[in-house]
């Protein structure tokens, strides 16, 4: 079964975005870039791809993607295929999308969730956000790569927007880099 993997950047205080979907906050070095491009190449967006030499990189770990219509919107009027090298999915009762790679979905991003887990083949996929939608699939998450950034952002977009649900997940893997930041992977326990 293919897996729901919640692959986010968090700052200190839990936060994904600033505010505004800010993102540029988060102190991010050469050598975490390279190590997150070379590990997880499609989870960079298709127009930044071409700027950092990943166009063309087969997806490393996933196939499918995930998000609220935040993340969507947040990409910019202008991109309307944001990862065209991924099925895109938009999880949004009021947004609808122009572009006949992405499946804009109305109904509950559980039944979502388990009929992407439930294919025969394909990778995994990642949620890339956000809090919102993160927390109403967060019994159906079964993974999270969480890169924490050494960076308190005050105020915006929390990791988890919803309801008191406390969910177990054990860190089974962490790498540390030179910019202060760590990549860990939690499994849910």
């Amino acid at each position: 079964m293919r897996k729901l993997v919640y692959y986010i950047g968090v700052s200190l205080d839990g936060y994904i975005a600033g505010p505004n979907a800010e993102v540029d906050f988060y102190p991010v070095s050469n050598q975490m870039a390279a190590w997150v491009n070379q590990r997880f190449p499609e989870t960079v967006p298709t127009h930044i791809q071409k700027l950092v030499g990943l166009e063309g990189v087969p997806n490393q770990v996933f196939d499918t993607l995930v998000m609220g219509r935040g993340t969507y919107e947040a990409a910019g009027a202008s991109i309307t295929s944001p990862y065209s090298h991924l099925r895109q999915y938009v999880v949004s009762s009021k947004l609808t999308a122009d572009d006949p790679t992405v499946t804009v979905e109305t109904g509950d991003p559980i039944e979502l969730a388990r009929r992407l887990k439930a294919e025969d083949t394909g990778m995994d996929i990642y949620l890339c956000g956000g809090g919102k939608l993160a927390a109403a699939l967060l019994p159906e998450i079964d993974e999270i790569i969480l890169k924490s950034y050494p960076v308190v952002a005050g105020t915006g977009v929390p990791v988890f927007s919803g309801h008191f649900r406390p969910t177990l997940f054990t860190p089974t893997r962490r790498e540390s880099f030179d910019n202060g930041a760590q990549i860990t992977w939690l499994t849910k326990a």
